[in-house]
């Protein structure tokens, strides 16, 4: 089978263990949203919040927030374009 490299970049792009190489089991993430301090843990393939999984950030955000924010830009993982 051959990939593009459109696929390729994508496979490799998508990869967990690839994503963020800061983003390690262990690790935390915090954010302060409208004066209530949210900490959120990183686990093995994915993230803890307030005692509940999450396979990304996204939702996270979104819970915090109310409305539909890019996981990663929320916590500061990505910059503004």
């Amino acid at each position: 089978m051959r990939l593009s490299y459109g696929k390729l970049t994508r496979a490799v792009r998508d990869e967990p263990s690839t994503r963020d190489p800061a983003l390690k089991p262990g690790g935390r993430l915090i954010r302060e949203w409208n004066g209530v301090t949210h900490v959120v843990e990183v686990v093995e393939g994915g993230f803890l919040w307030k005692g509940q999984r999450y396979a990304s950030l996204s939702p996270i955000a979104r819970a915090i927030t109310g409305a539909r924010w890019s996981g990663p830009r929320f916590f500061g993982l990505k910059r503004s374009a």
